[in-house]
């Protein structure tokens, strides 16, 4: 039963026609082979997305690293608010930056850290859009957001993720 409920989401969501998820070989799927497939096997779907992903952590550590020279140089009102902002965003974003650095390496454990953190950039892009007056940059983070969540859930990037799960269905 609940195979059939996940074969009917995966058929109305058109993700990926359940029986080729079962027998995903990108070789026998033209639409696969389309996706430009790099050497190893990773559609640049997943590539893109996990670039993608990187730089928003890289970006966020960077920030972290920011944030320490300001609390240790007297800009910050005190030293461990900023330390202690600098270290919450150098772990949740060190986590980003290695999911993007697996996802280009075709790992599926990054795909899950970077599906969250792109569901929680859409409300800080509204915000940024409508509260904080800031057009530019809510647009520039909704585009890098919806455009991640388009690259992680593309057909070539799902069925590159199923691949593994066919040796199970025996």
């Amino acid at each position: 039963m609940i195979e059939g409920i996940c074969a009917a989401v995966i058929r109305l969501a058109g993700v990926v026609d359940p029986e080729d998820a079962v027998n995903v070989n990108p070789d026998a799927n033209p639409d696969n082979a389309a996706a430009s497939e790099s050497p190893s096997g990773i559609p640049l779907t997943l590539r893109v997305a996990g670039g993608l992903v990187a730089l928003e952590g890289a970006a966020g550590v960077v920030t972290a690293i920011v944030l320490v020279i300001r609390a240790f140089t007297g800009h910050d009102q005190s030293v461990a608010s900023g330390v202690g902002t600098a270290l919450w965003f150098g772990i949740l974003f060190g986590g980003v930056l290695a999911a993007g650095v697996a996802l280009g390496f075709g790992k599926r454990w990054g795909r899950a850290i970077a599906v969250i953190a792109q569901v929680l950039f859409l409300p800080v892009a509204w915000s940024l859009l409508t509260d904080s007056h800031q057009p530019v940059w809510g647009t520039l983070l909704a585009a890098l957001s919806v455009g991640t969540l388009a690259a992680l859930f593309a057909p070539a990037s799902s069925a590159y993720m199923a691949r593994d799960y066919a040796a199970d269905a025996d």
